[in-house]
């Protein structure tokens, strides 16, 4: 019968590409990697890849295998993570990053209600870019992230929806644009967009690029500023422009095409590790439907 090693073997050969990219990956020689799927076609009896290439790609049979052995390999490491929580020793420090464009004044009352159940936990907050707040749940430099709904989520992070926030397109009052309705989409792209980007470089799956005029920044509120000093339109969440607007000094363009823009998803997302103790489960709890009206 096949082992849960020769189904890593197989699942990051198919991500990486060859057998010595998995034995990297795996820290393994490559021939232990090889021999492993050997093995695994042994016991299937059937090739699950064809080697006649400079690359192993997958037979029919290998397709068809692959979705079964993700889904096993996930539930083998969520079994796992269960394992390691079945002492439920409660962390004595809890960091949860949020995403600079969530409104942090509706989760305060969580926090108060989590101090209560939990008087001894220290917490600490950190603000980054969705992606960022990703990048730092699978490194655990974070335990739980707070972010908009992005469209790949790790298989190792367990994560539910609290709610959504609104988001429209904003320019400077200034700005050329803000005196003139645009007709369709090509008038945005002669005028520089400002865009949220992660650390590492990646844009959200909702931050769409449409002008080749861009800037980057990895936080809204820079976003609002180098809006607010005319360097380009934006999308923004609505309680960050708020005031802006409030003021004059921040404008929703003027579209014929008038529902630009639209509610974000917000996720709360931890890893498989730690969501199943109970201080995490009763954090859920309390976000809730936290965004939602």
């Amino acid at each position: 019968m096949f082992s849960v090693e020769q189904l890593q073997a197989f699942v990051i050969t198919v991500e990486t590409g060859s057998f010595s990219a998995a034995a990297r990956r795996l820290g393994k020689v490559q021939s232990v990697v090889s021999q492993h799927i050997i093995n695994l076609e042994i016991d299937c009896n059937t090739t699950l890849f064809e080697r006649s290439g400079r690359y192993p790609k997958l037979t029919d049979a290998g397709i068809k295998l692959l979705p079964q052995a993700q889904a096993l390999l996930n539930q083998h490491q969520r079994l796992k993570n269960a394992a390691l929580a079945l002492s439920d020793k409660t962390p004595s420090e809890i960091t949860i990053a949020l995403d600079e464009g969530i409104p942090f004044q509706k989760i305060t009352h969580t926090i108060n209600e989590l101090q209560t159940k939990y008087p001894f936990v220290t917490l600490e907050f950190l603000s980054a870019s969705s992606l960022d707040i990703i990048d730092m749940l699978k490194r655990q430099k974070v335990l739980t992230g707070i972010i908009f709904s992005e469209l790949d989520i790790p298989s190792y992070l367990d994560y539910e929806c609290i709610g959504s926030v609104k988001f429209d397109l904003y320019v400077a009052q200034t700005h050329p644009l803000a005196g003139q309705v645009c007709k369709n989409i090509d008038g945005l792209r002669l005028h520089r967009q400002l865009l949220i980007r992660s650390r590492n470089t990646q844009t959200s799956s909702f931050q769409l690029k449409i002008s080749p005029d861009t800037w980057y920044a990895d936080n809204y509120y820079l976003l609002l500023e180098l809006a607010l000093q005319g360097h380009g339109w934006c999308l923004l969440p609505e309680h960050v422009a708020n005031e802006s607007v409030l003021s004059g000094a921040l404008v929703k363009l003027p579209l014929e095409f008038k529902e630009m823009g639209w509610q974000a998803n917000v996720d709360v997302l931890q890893h498989q590790r730690h969501s199943n103790l109970a201080v995490f489960s009763v954090l859920r709890q309390l976000l809730r439907n936290l965004l939602k009206d």
